[in-house]
């Protein structure tokens, strides 16, 4: 199967998806001006909607992406002055000097629009500013990873129950209704991807003792050791429950197919496949013996290839029961990503054929149906099963370059690296 599937070939489609598409898209776009910071909202050509809200998780997003294109070799210096641009708005406008954490949403001119602390925006703060960090050296970006630190520890630490609150007023109240009494899928693991790379930048003991904690959470909370799968959301005491939608939102999930709630079986295809990957940096930064995580990851992946990848088509459905196909078999964007590099993490960890088969797959409907080439080469949003445009706004306030650039450089040096 290596030698039907070229993976120098599928190494230069990345590389030059992010040279001549994806990075330029959002170098040439995304930065304001006149105001700082980066407008982020897109339609389906590539041109700015009008909306010029700026969100904490964009710039974090972004700052992240500028940082690894820059420490890849990518963006020609240019991606290194968006980074610093990213950082610096971030500092200036998100950080709450009185209270501690990032708040949640600015206008176009930096004044807060919403003062909430979420905790998926307190993980993507650790992400960002670590990545900042390592391409850089920079002092204040080092202080950043150390206050933020700080209040996740402090305020969102739940050390009675385990695991992290998530929802939060200004002054770390939580907030009142489902988010604040939630723990979910989503944010253990984004928490765990932040831990991971501000415990490899230091090797401090409290951050490698934060990160092993979110990694016991996940394999021991999370997932569901009848099927192998993540389950969504789950009391603060960690019973498992019906998962809703929140009025804070930092994505955008297909409706539910009672209107309400997801049935406590669904399995997030999406989340289930990058976790495959983001477990293997959490065990090789933690000391872990990657050995022992190949049940897991076999099993994760076992039930995305049954269920939701698409044989016929190519890539990943949203999500469905554990035990029988989705009866909704649209593709969001974010999914693809994600299934390239979990693809490609699961067939070096198990050689199982098919998840380079998948891999190759879900790259060619990505570059046949999502890649926006006359909006500048973002992807669209929302396809049918067939690759049809649902919707295809191609940025957002949370639609930006994180999924999209992030999988194609991950791709670019697993392909060097693995063919």
């Amino acid at each position: 199967m290596k030698g039907e599937i070229d993976l120098a070939a599928r190494g230069a489609i990345a590389r030059r998806h992010l040279s001549e598409e994806l990075l330029p898209f959002w170098m040439e776009r995304s930065p304001d001006q006149t105001n700082g910071g980066f407008l982020t909202w897109f339609d389906e050509d590539g041109r700015p909607t009008g909306e010029t809200s700026k969100t904490f998780l964009a710039h974090a997003r972004l700052l992240f992406v500028f940082s690894a294109a820059h420490r890849a070799g990518f963006g020609e210096g240019r991606a290194l002055e968006l980074a610093e641009r990213a950082a610096s708005f971030l500092r200036d406008h998100f950080w709450d000097e009185r209270f501690g954490g990032w708040t949640w949403i600015a206008d176009r001119r930096g004044v807060t629009t919403c003062d909430a602390k979420v905790g998926y925006g307190q993980a993507f703060a650790l992400y960002a500013f670590s990545e900042f960090v390592r391409a850089t050296g920079d002092a204040r970006g080092r202080a950043a990873l150390e206050r933020t630190f700080e209040v996740v520890s402090e305020r969102m630490a739940d050390p009675a129950r385990g695991g992290w609150c998530e929802l939060f007023e200004r002054d770390w109240t939580r907030i009142a209704g489902p988010g604040g009494e939630r723990k979910t899928y989503d944010v253990h693991m984004h928490l765990m991807e932040g831990l991971t790379e501000l415990a490899r930048l230091t090797a401090d003991t409290a951050h490698r003792a934060a990160l092993d904690e979110s990694i016991d959470v996940l394999l021991e909370r999370v997932i569901d050791p009848r099927t192998g799968a993540g389950r969504a959301q789950f009391a603060l005491d960690w019973t498992p429950l019906p998962a809703v939608e929140f009025d804070l939102e930092w994505g955008r999930d297909e409706a539910p197919e009672d209107g309400e709630a997801r049935a406590l079986d669904t399995v997030n295809y999406g989340h289930d496949v990058e976790l495959a990957w983001l477990l293997g940096r959490a065990f090789e930064v933690s000391g872990r013996e990657r050995a022992s995580l190949g049940s897991f990851v076999t099993r994760l992946l076992e039930n995305v290839l049954t269920r939701g990848y698409d044989e016929e088509l190519g890539g990943v459905f949203i999500e469905g029961p554990h035990d029988r196909p989705p009866r909704h078999t649209r593709k969001q964007f974010w999914q693809q990503a994600e299934a390239q590099v979990g693809f490609l993490e699961g067939w070096e960890l198990t050689g199982d054929p098919r998840l380079l088969t998948a891999f190759a797959g879900t790259q060619d409907f990505v570059q046949t149906h999502l890649v926006a080439s006359g909006g500048g080469g973002e992807w669209r949003g929302l396809v049918e099963r067939d690759g049809h445009p649902i919707w295809g706004e191609l940025g957002t306030g949370w639609k930006v370059a994180y999924h999209t650039v992030r999988s194609q450089l991950e791709v670019v040096e697993r392909c060097r690296r693995l063919g």
